[in-house]
């Protein structure tokens, strides 16, 4: 089965990788040739054979499966599937990695809107298994469970998402304690430093082997109800970006690839914890699957 990413930036390498060690023949293409010299570079550092093309339609040419991870703009996203929707056969499964545009807008680019399927990864996506699958409102449901099977066959982990909403499921929920945790620190109830503590060996800890659905159930019903009458009202709820946040991104403090943002990082360091995280994230999803 012949598989195509179209992006190579922050995710599309991983995407490849994790696809290729699937079993799928993969080619990887972008338009800027640096972005390919750095994914080959990835590829060999994770032993991973995939091709390279700097010619779309030979990149795809032939594919099952073409996997779009360009940046997050509309209008780009809608011109690369008009020019996909010209280059590959029918039967090819067309896929968004969008981190939250609904995939019924980006199926409005295409004629053939049935073959238009969400395939949302989670960051590092050559780790991370799980993978949203999302039906925008025209997607086939014979595309939804191709692709669910694909990610099955490659040893991924599927969640079928039912509604196509803005962000979808894991990104809402991710923005959810986000902006809890930033007004957290605004407001000076606790450091970035003790809330991620907080997080990770307490409710990051817990999550992993008990979902918050079922945390509902072990909890108590009764409970939540009770505490949720009157912490919900105190939760924050704002509907735009905290200043704690917008005031660093001015300042271009955007976090690990610029070396400051909420924390310092030298080069040095942010090696050290992207390597440290990693072999962090295989223990920690080996010991879930034992």
């Amino acid at each position: 089965m012949k598989g195509a990413i179209v992006g190579l930036g922050t995710m599309g390498p991983g995407i490849a990788a994790t696809l290729a060690r699937g079993g799928l023949e993969m080619t990887c293409f972008d338009v800027a040739a640096e972005q390919l010299r750095k994914a080959d570079a990835e590829m060999r550092a994770l032993q991973v054979k995939v091709a390279f093309e700097s010619d779309l339609a030979r990149a795809v040419a032939g594919a099952d499966l073409v996997v779009e991870a360009v940046p997050e703009r509309l209008e780009l996203k809608h011109q690369l599937f008009r020019d996909l929707e010209k280059l590959v056969p029918a039967k090819t499964i067309l896929a968004s990695n969008t981190s939250g545009i609904p995939i019924t807008r980006i199926q409005e680019a295409v004629s053939n809107k049935g073959r238009v399927v969400g395939m949302h990864w989670s960051n590092p996506p050559h780790i991370i298994p799980m993978v949203e699958v999302i039906a925008g409102k025209h997607t086939d449901a014979s595309v939804v469970q191709s692709a669910r099977k694909l990610l099955v066959d490659c040893g991924l982990i599927p969640v079928v998402v039912e509604k196509d909403v803005p962000g979808f499921v894991h990104n809402r929920l991710l923005y959810a304690i986000l902006r809890e945790a930033v007004s957290l620190v605004e407001n000076g109830v606790v450091s970035p430093e003790e809330l991620d503590k907080c997080f990770k060996w307490g409710l990051g800890l817990k999550l992993a082997v008990i979902g918050p659905m079922e945390l509902l159930d072990v909890a108590g019903l009764d409970i939540y109800e009770a505490v949720a009458g009157y912490l919900n009202a105190d939760l924050e709820n704002r509907p735009n970006v905290a200043p704690y946040v917008t005031r660093l991104t001015r300042e271009k403090h955007l976090g690990m690839k610029t070396g400051k943002g909420i924390f310092d990082y030298t080069p040095e360091r942010t090696q050290q914890l992207r390597s440290e995280r990693g072999a962090k994230l295989l223990a920690v999803m080996k010991a879930m699957q034992s």
